[in-house]
């Protein structure tokens, strides 16, 4: 049986928008949060060694010369600026991204260091640590994302040790998303000063976003105190989020200071 003109057409019409559909499909499965899509896994060929390979936007993470986390080992003593921290209460955001449980943070509280204001714009996990002394990581590492008017980012970075149940997480805890995308938003507040250890005396470095584009020039400040945290907490986010933290990297001519 033959078949009309416009039979043909048809089919030709629909075999196209198949195409195109299956195209879309694949393109926005291969792309999240706008970039290319990315992981921790080591297998997926999506980890950590590829991210400077699976798009240009993320070359720097394979190109660049400042890249973060770091070791903090062989620090050299001398006398960093004090941080003058003003943190107020937040209403309590939480959105599990795919990658982190992050908690986005309303607007008001900043930090002041080298007579340079940072807005705090979010803060989020990693388990464990990111950044390592000598040699070691910590089981998890809170980050405090600030930007300031000029478009600098500085980051603060936040130790845990296992030891007692840290209860000024509970809030956070209580009400992680489970899903990528997911988000809660919970009537209570909180101040992430309280998950901060009273001494402020922190490692200094310039770095990058330990996450793709892996932005450089990036204020870095961890910690030196670590907080406790319980082995039940820390097996809490990770059966959610699994393990997210990005190798060290070399830290070339840079100085690390503390």
């Amino acid at each position: 049986m033959f078949l009309s003109f416009r039979s043909i057409f048809r089919v030709i019409v629909t075999a196209s928008v198949l195409f195109l559909l299956v195209g879309l499909f694949t393109v926005t499965k291969a792309y999240s949060a706008g970039g290319a899509q990315w992981d921790y896994d080591v297998e997926s060929g999506h980890g950590p060694e590829y991210w400077g390979d699976i798009s240009g936007a993320y070359k720097t993470c394979k190109e660049g010369m400042s890249q973060s986390p770091i070791d903090l080992t062989e620090a050299s003593d001398v006398t960093l600026p004090k941080i003058e921290f003003n943190y107020k209460a937040t209403r309590l955001n939480i959105i599990n991204n795919g990658h982190a449980i992050e908690v986005k943070y309303d607007k008001g509280s900043y930090i002041i260091v080298d007579r340079e204001k940072y807005k705090l714009l979010q803060f989020h996990f990693h388990t464990p640590s990111e950044h390592l002394i000598d040699g070691a990581p910590s089981v998890m590492e809170m980050h405090l994302v600030h930007k300031s008017n000029r478009g600098k980012l500085a980051v603060i970075g936040v130790l845990f040790d296992i030891g007692a149940e840290n209860i000024n997480l509970d809030d956070i805890w209580a009400n992680l998303p489970e899903k990528a995308k997911q988000k809660r938003s919970v009537g209570k507040k909180i101040n992430v000063i309280d998950l901060m250890p009273n001494s402020k005396s922190y490692y200094a470095y310039f770095g990058s976003l330990t996450t793709p584009p892996c932005s450089e020039g990036v204020k870095w400040s961890v910690l030196r105190t670590p907080l406790e945290i319980s082995e039940q907490q820390v097996s809490k986010i990770e059966s959610i989020i699994g393990q997210n933290n990005r190798p060290v990297q070399p830290l070339n001519d840079r100085e690390l200071k503390k």
